[in-house]
């Protein structure tokens, strides 16, 4: 049917995409329409098994663009979104896309705007066909099956059930992960197959059709449970990113009831060992270093950092304490080099205290962190886990020998004195402690970082007054 080369008036543009998830076909099309100054509210699209499907006939004779119509503008931001969010089940799809892709022309920024209903609605879509592409990715469990019609004798098959149209965007990380294996993945939306050389897609299955279990499952849940970690347990972030729709696919899911029921007799087993591993108390601060790097006497050691141990000279007569390792500090493996050790060091320098000569370290020796996507972010540890890390903080005080230790934060003041203390009521004077050195308690640097306004300017007087005040007693005890 050949195109025409006049928008008629008022006429209704039925748009049928070939596929759901083609967003080249919709791109091709959707650039027509703009051209041709075809507004959103005059266009239906649809797709195989979607809405209106049944009275689809195909496309009707759409418009022609002028030759010296403008190009259509698209920033890359709205193809990233626009290529993932047509993967999305949601039948306004492509009515929203559309829409957004006009607004576009008129207002190139609109993408910018996070408080725009449709461009809130686009990045929805896109955040939850990421979210379901990342369960495929984790979740599909491969089955052998035995096949006289093979070379070798040996298929794979496996069954998944995606919330939205990922299948065939998804084929590409299969083949690359899965290239030397002849594999099949079987869905309710279609199926994929690839014999080592050639992928090719297949009709809808059901979950008859998938394989129940093989041989090789009873050595993947003999590998899973070794690798299990109670100290790294949290039912609740487990249950949110594997869901339990998808542990009767997963022969490990089995197992998972009996680890979690058993979780805390085998963490409580892992402290107690890591006790014993370190009875003798490290009598230099090379050998503190080796210990901490071996210390899993909390769950905290069981995260994925690296212990990071004080520096400075052994004698310094000032001792300071942070809360534990930053993001920076565990990547760098050295205290105070991020965002609040930044801030420490100016407001040292301008009490007059030199940083070399002082011994930095951390009450907490591990970063105790959440991960969000790509990004880390700091946990607080507990009061358990402070006491639990008390021995290797006494152990560099021991080494040492500060005459005066300033603990930077409510999480230091309790891995020096073994006991919770208000900064308000404490900052400003000295506490003796048992070995004749003196703690001073202020706030932790990160904490001004997170105020504004006059709390920040009152908050940071007052860490200025206790740095003086520090730099004065250290003249005196060295006097």
């Amino acid at each position: 049917m050949s195109p025409l080369r006049h928008i008629e008036p008022d006429t209704c543009y039925l748009v049928h995409l070939p596929e759901p998830d083609d967003f080249d076909a919709w791109r091709e099309r959707a650039r027509t329409l703009i051209q041709c100054g075809v507004p959103p509210d005059r266009i239906v699209w649809t797709a195989p098994g979607g809405a209106g499907d049944l009275f689809a006939q195909g496309d009707p004779r759409l418009p022609v663009p002028d030759p010296e119509a403008p190009p259509v503008r698209a920033s890359r931001r709205f193809v990233e979104l626009a290529r993932n969010a047509m993967l999305h089940t949601d039948a306004e799809r492509f009515a929203l896309l559309y829409r957004a892709l006009w607004r576009l022309q008129a207002n190139p920024r609109v993408m910018e705007d996070k408080a725009d209903l449709d461009i809130r609605r686009i990045e929805e879509l896109d955040k939850a066909v990421r979210r379901d592409s990342h369960k495929m990715h984790a979740f599909v469990r491969f089955r052998r099956v035995e096949s006289d019609e093979e070379e070798n004798g040996e298929h794979y098959v496996a069954w998944f059930e995606p919330e939205h149209h990922i299948l065939r965007a998804n084929a590409g990380f299969f083949v690359r992960r899965f290239a030397n294996m002849k594999w099949s993945i079987l869905t309710p939306r279609g199926s994929l197959h690839w014999d080592g050389e050639t992928l090719e897609e297949g009709p809808p299955a059901q979950r008859a059709d998938a394989p129940t279990g093989d041989p090789m499952e009873d050595l993947w849940r003999t590998y899973y449970a070794s690798i299990f970690n109670p100290a790294r347990l949290k039912v609740g972030a487990m249950l949110k990113e594997m869901p339990r729709k998808y542990w009767k696919n997963m022969p490990e899911a089995a197992l998972i009831p009996e680890l979690i029921a058993g979780a805390q007799k085998r963490e409580l087993q892992m402290v107690a060992e890591g006790a014993l591993e370190t009875e003798d108390r490290p009598e230099t601060l090379k050998a503190v270093d080796k210990a901490i790097h071996q210390c899993r006497r909390c769950p905290i050691g069981c995260l994925d950092n690296q212990a990071v141990m004080g520096e400075g000279p052994k004698g310094a007569a000032l001792m300071i304490v942070g809360e534990q390792p930053g993001d920076q500090e565990d990547l760098a493996g050295r205290p105070f080099v991020g965002p609040a050790g930044q801030l420490l060091d100016r407001y040292l320098e301008k009490a007059g205290v030199d940083r070399k000569d002082a011994y930095l370290t951390n009450a907490v020796k591990h970063f105790k962190f959440v991960q969000r996507g790509k990004r880390r972010l700091h946990q607080s540890p507990t009061a358990k886990e402070i006491d639990i890390c008390r021995w290797w903080l006494e152990s560099e005080r021991a080494i040492v020998q500060p005459r005066l230790i300033l603990a930077t934060g409510a999480s230091a003041a309790r891995g020096l004195l073994g006991k919770t203390v208000s900064i308000s009521k404490t900052r400003g004077e000295p506490i003796p402690l048992e070995d004749d050195s003196e703690l001073w308690v202020t706030a932790h640097p990160s904490y001004l970082l997170r105020l504004d306004g006059e709390a920040k300017e009152k908050q940071t007087r007052l860490f200025e007054a206790d740095l003086a005040a520090v730099k004065e007693r250290l003249a005196e005890l060295a006097g």
